[in-house]
């Protein structure tokens, strides 16, 4: 699915929600009457860290949970944003770290998985769940389980040198498969929204190590490349405030982090009241103003 915006059907809560596909971004106040009542709420996406990939036959990283909806508001109050960490790449023949939650809370409460872990040959062979599951590592491991809604599972590994690819949000990780595969391995694509007025991608997952070969690819939306066993093929980071996962590694160096997550909410202008925190990046498309939190912060109604 190509648009993760969607609209909301119900004036009571968030769970009345139905696809909506196109680059408007239109708001509706239902059920409130002459009287008035609260403003209409943002578009927000939320995404998670993602998790680090995994060291010596190490499973790429599974991106950090993404979600994206729209919500209604109280006429007043706080979001209270709070950006998750990329986890931690493998070292020593270890599995990478899970990456960590990002969420909205006060005013509304929404909350994301960070990315599994990327597995390992010395330490958990199969790919951790979270958001997006990370990669299985060496010896025929599984993947991690991707958490429904936000993600997908990481791919199994093939026995006994290659990786699989941790999940992204688009898509599952590949399994491993051999050196003459092209794709085995590659994480899973990321997911597509355009709440800042253009398409973009985010929570792509890292891609499993080789024994030979290319290196694998992360997938799009910020997913790190994965290691093969030869000098200048090393892994790669997942890119920072995507949720990207990390590409895991042979042996050429350690598995790598996955990136830092990311917060976008976009308020119609004319309710837009300037007042925050964290320094979010602010810009406007047709008529809503879009802030994208890349470290933690807060919007005041």
């Amino acid at each position: 699915m190509r648009d993760l915006k969607t609209q909301l059907t119900s004036g009571k809560n968030t769970n009345n929600l139905k696809s909506r596909k196109g680059k408007s971004f239109g708001y509706q106040v239902l059920g409130f009457g002459s009287g008035g009542g609260p403003p209409p709420v943002p578009n927000y996406v939320i995404v998670a860290g993602g998790g680090g990939g995994g060291d010596q036959v190490g499973g790429g990283g599974g991106a950090g949970g993404m979600v994206a909806s729209v919500f209604t508001l109280p006429g007043s109050g706080t979001i209270n944003v709070t950006i998750g960490a990329g986890g931690a790449g493998g070292g020593g023949g270890n599995q990478g770290a899970a990456g960590v939650a990002s969420s909205v809370s006060n005013a509304i409460s929404v909350s994301t998985v960070g990315g599994g872990f990327g597995g390992s040959y010395g330490g958990t062979t199969a790919g951790g769940a979270g958001g997006s599951g990370g990669g299985g590592g060496r010896n025929s491991a599984s993947g991690g389980a991707g958490t429904s809604g936000q993600g997908n599972a990481g791919g199994d590994s093939g026995s006994p040198w290659f990786a699989g690819g941790g999940g992204g949000k688009g898509s599952a990780g590949l399994d491993g498969v051999s050196a003459s595969d092209a794709t085995g391995g590659n994480g899973g694509a990321g997911g597509a929204t355009e709440i800042t007025g253009t398409e973009i991608f985010l929570a792509g997952g890292g891609g499993g190590c080789k024994d030979s070969g290319a290196i694998t690819s992360g997938g799009s939306g910020g997913g790190g490349n994965g290691g093969a066993n030869s000098p200048g093929r090393q892994s790669t980071v997942g890119t920072t405030n995507t949720g990207g996962g990390g590409g895991g590694e042979r042996d050429a160096d350690d598995g790598k982090a996955g990136g830092s997550g990311v917060i976008y909410l976009s308020i119609p202008t004319s309710l837009y009241s300037g007042n925050n925190s964290g320094s979010p990046a602010v810009s406007t498309s047709g008529g809503s103003t879009i802030m994208k939190f890349t470290g933690s912060g807060s919007y005041v109604i």
